[in-house]
């Protein structure tokens, strides 16, 4: 496979989630990577879905004091609404109808590690002030208990633009500078097209061992036209197309289908615009259907929109979205 970047001038940072592979844009981060790792300062990682922020999390915490112990991991955009304290605070048993038991939150899990709090964006704005105050203080108060003292390295993650939603009135500025005090952004595929050849090598390699067959690289072809798509899903969605291209393909040398331009998809008679809460509504509600109202698996609905399926959940709870939208024709 030919590629105007050889392997040697590549930067390769291995971790338990898989590598950091790329060129001088990717330099750049792993350089801050290492240089805030040895720290316990707080980072703030930002960029598109699909950029590879859990890696890069994933990265500091190995390369830290703290590797000894795992990071624990919470997407805020999969919390349920009622029970969003209670999972990163914890409670005591009878705090609240159905606390049967004490529960350990997740700022006390990670006690003396990470907690990577993923999609940060997405926590609801009466719950900023309890996660500034552990910021701040370094304690969380339990539901209905005694507070706790935590020592705690954060990480979190986000595809939107803060200070924007501080503007907004969504996020509060208070917690934005908390959180900002190393910020890494992470940069689309479409800014680094000369680490796609490295990237679909790897994805080809590690896709051929999984499936158990004999696909070796990407034909020119195929490549030439990856070197010249938009990427919208990013890294996420290379590791996926080639995925499926090593599951159909037969021959040692396979081919990646991409989808169709988007001007190719756009004609006159495209529906009327409408916003963007309900185009995603009702672009969940056509995949659910194609899916049979099934989230989880190889062909889920959340596979196919490539997103997690807790995060995929807790999108159809925000929407409104029930099994009577899916199953009625």
């Amino acid at each position: 496979m030919k590629s105007e970047q050889s392997e040697h001038d590549a930067t390769y940072l291995s971790t338990s989630y898989g590598p950091l592979i790329g060129g001088p844009a990717l330099q750049a981060v792993v350089q801050q990577v290492r240089q805030v790792a040895a720290t316990d300062a707080t980072v703030l990682l930002t960029g598109e879905t699909g950029t590879g922020k859990e890696v890069v999390a994933q990265a500091i915490h190995e390369l830290s004091a703290l590797r000894a112990r795992p990071m624990v991991k919470v997407n805020c955009a999969a919390l349920p609404l009622q029970l969003i304290e209670s999972e990163l605070f914890g409670h005591e048993k009878g705090a609240f109808t159905g606390a049967l038991q004490r529960r350990t939150g997740k700022f006390e899990q990670a006690h003396q590690s990470t907690i990577f709090l993923d999609e940060i964006g997405e926590l609801p704005l009466e719950q900023q002030p309890k996660l500034l105050r552990v910021l701040q203080e370094k304690e969380v108060e339990r539901i209905g208990g005694a507070t706790v003292k935590t020592d705690v390295r954060v990480i979190a993650a986000t595809n939107r633009i803060l200070e924007a939603e501080c503007q907004a009135g969504r996020f509060r500025y208070d917690l934005y500078y908390r959180l900002h005090v190393f910020p890494i952004h992470l940069p689309p595929l479409r800014e680094r097209k000369e680490d796609i050849p490295l990237l679909a090598k790897y994805f080809v390699e590690k896709a051929a061992r999984h499936f158990r067959k004999p696909m070796a690289a990407i034909n020119q072809r195929s490549l030439d036209a990856m070197m010249n798509y938009h990427w919208p899903g990013n890294i996420r969605e290379l590791q996926h197309l080639v995925e499926r291209a090593v599951i159909i393909g037969n021959a040692p040398v396979i081919c990646v289908e991409l989808p169709p331009p988007e001007n190719a998809r756009n004609t006159d008679s495209s529906p009327p615009l409408t916003s963007l809460a309900e185009a995603e509504r009702q672009l969940i509600i056509r995949v659910m259907k194609h899916c049979n109202g099934r989230i989880r698996g190889e062909n889920g609905a959340a596979a196919i929109l490539q997103i997690k399926p807790t995060t995929l959940e807790a999108r159809m709870k925000k929407l409104g979205i029930t099994r009577e939208h899916v199953h009625n024709n």
